[in-house]
Order: structure tokens, then C-alpha cells, then sequence
């Protein structure tokens, strides 16, 4: 069976990472303020997401018990914590220093893991590990963007939030695979989007681009993350969080295609050596199955 290969896990996270890396664009080409941005976001990926739930569950007052328990509600408060913390990092402090706080997931991830489940981290997984996070120094810095104030401080602190919670959620939903993901992530995605619509006001809503907004609303969000979060129950979390890495290289080239802002040569060297390592990372699967 496709899911029982040890490909599958790794290769549906890598699919999200990818459907995740246009997110950047859409949001930059909005023109929108940080929570603005949330209550779209946050709204659109939380109707679709309960809907396809009440579409799609077999038991619905089953699942909606589960939510109650601890683990279901862990998932729900971590989507909206996500979903908040991202954009407020972004206001705060350089994207250079957000994308390093944000690049800590996968370490978080196995902590959490390894903590909370006794799963321990492979060598090799500690080794891409630190590729990757190498070639996101490399790529981020280079323009005086990691000088840090205290209002930098603080986004940074918000970024370090964004990857803990990710890590937490993919570490829960793969030891509870009771939880129904759309039920406790379109519920939080909701809460967020609310909280989103109660800070801007409905009367800005309409302020920017609407249009590419909506794009990465209704399509790239709901599919990358349900990707993501569905991936984490068949490999590790702390391979989904290093996947999910591949949108911080590529976002930027999404930006560079849409906008004309031409990458820099430190963020093609820094993205080719995380590419490099996960390409190699991502081989391994395959290539002990074919030896078994």
C-alpha cells in the first residue's frame, strides 16, 4: 500500500512545502497590513476547511468530542497562535530575522517529539538539520538585516513562537491520529480570522488587492497546510518541519518572478544548499526500500 512506503510521509510534506512557497507573493502583491491579511486568510482556510469536515466525517459527533480532549484542543489553539504570530513577527522585526526564528522548527520538532513521545531524531535527519539551517544563514544575511533592537527582539521572539507551535502541531497530530485535522485546524484558522476581523474593522477589509489575496486564502493555504499536517502521520514531525524549510527558498523566487525583485547571489548559494541537502534527505526513503 502507497501510504505504508516510506516515501509517502516525506513526499506529501514536500508537496505542501511547495504549494506553500507562492504564499509570499500573493501576500506581498495584496498590499495588505498584517492582521488584515489574517482575517482573510484565517476566515477563508477556516470555512473551507469546516466545511470539507462536514462533507467528509463519518461521525460527527465522535469527532467533535475528540476536540474536547487535550490533544484536540492543542491543535486548534496552535493553528490560531500560527496564524497570529507570523504576521506580527513580520510587522516587528526584517524578514531576515524572522526566517531564522521560523528555521528553528525542525529542531523544535524533535524535541517536542522526543520529549512528549520518546521518538528519537536519526543522525541523518540532525544532519540536514544543520545543512539546511546553514544555507538559511547564508541566504538571510549578508545586508546588516540581523541587527537586533528591541522591537526586532520581539518579532524574533515571535518567530521562535510561529516554529514551536508548528512543530507542536505536526508532533500531536502524529501521535493522535484520532484527531480530525480539518474539524481542529479549520476551527482555529476561524478563531484567528476573527480575531483578525475584530482588530482591522470590517470597514478596511476591502483595503489592497483583494484578488491575490484570495488566491492564497482559498487555494494555497487550505492545500499546503492540509498536506503538511496530514503528512506528519506517516514520518517524523521533525521531517515535516524541515521540509516545510523548502518555502523559505523558494518563496523568494516566486517574488523574484512576480515582482521583479531579483534574489540576491547569498540567497541562490544559501537556497542551492538547502535544496542540496533535501534533495539527498528526501532519496533516502526510497532508496532503503529499494535495498529491502
Amino acid at each position: 500500500m502507497i501510504r505504508k512506503h516510506p516515501a509517502f510521509g516525506i513526499g506529501l510534506a514536500a508537496l505542501g512545502a511547495v504549494l506553500l512557497s507562492p504564499d509570499a507573493l500573493f501576500m506581498r502583491l495584496s498590499g495588505m497590513e498584517g492582521l488584515q491579511m489574517v482575517s482573510w486568510r484565517g476566515t477563508s482556510m477556516g470555512l473551507i476547511f469546516l466545511g470539507a469536515w462536514a462533507l467528509t466525517s463519518r461521525d460527527r459527533r465522535r469527532d467533535l468530542a475528540i476536540l474536547a480532549t487535550g490533544a484536540g484542543a492543542v491543535i486548534a489553539v496552535a493553528q490560531v497562535l500560527n496564524a497570529l504570530l507570523f504576521p506580527t513577527g513580520i510587522a516587528l522585526a526584517p524578514v531576515a530575522v524572522m526566517l531564522m526564528a521560523v528555521a528553528t522548527a525542525p529542531v523544535w520538532s524533535a524535541l517536542i517529539s522526543r520529549a512528549l513521545y520518546g521518538e528519537k531524531t536519526g543522525p541523518a535527519t540532525w544532519i540536514a538539520i544543520v545543512a539546511v539551517l546553514t544555507g538559511i544563514g547564508i541566504a538571510v544575511t549578508g545586508k546588516g538585516d540581523l541587527a537586533i533592537s528591541p522591537q526586532a527582539l520581539l518579532g524574533a521572539l515571535c518567530g521562535v513562537g510561529v516554529a514551536f507551535v508548528l512543530a507542536l502541531n505536526f508532533s500531536v497530530l502524529r501521535f493522535h491520529r484520532e484527531v480530525p485535522i480539518l474539524l481542529a485546524m479549520g476551527l482555529g484558522a476561524l478563531v484567528a480570522g476573527g480575531i483578525g476581523i475584530a482588530a482591522t474593522g470590517p470597514a478596511q477589509m476591502t483595503d489592497g488587492n483583494v484578488p491575490a489575496i484570495l488566491v492564497t486564502a482559498i487555494l494555497i493555504l487550505p492545500a499546503s497546510f492540509f498536506a503538511l499536517s496530514l503528512a506528519s502521520r506517516y514520518t517524523a514531525a521533525a521531517n515535516v518541519s524541515l521540509l516545510m524549510l523548502l518555502e523559505t527558498v523558494l518563496g523568494p523566487v516566486w517574488v523574484w518572478l512576480g515582482t521583479d525583485e531579483t534574489p540576491t547571489a547569498r540567497m541562490l548559494t544559501g537556497g542551492a544548499i538547502v535544496v542540496v541537502a533535501l534533495a539527498i534527505y528526501l532519496a533516502r526513503p526510497t532508496r532503503r526500500a529499494r535495498m529491502g
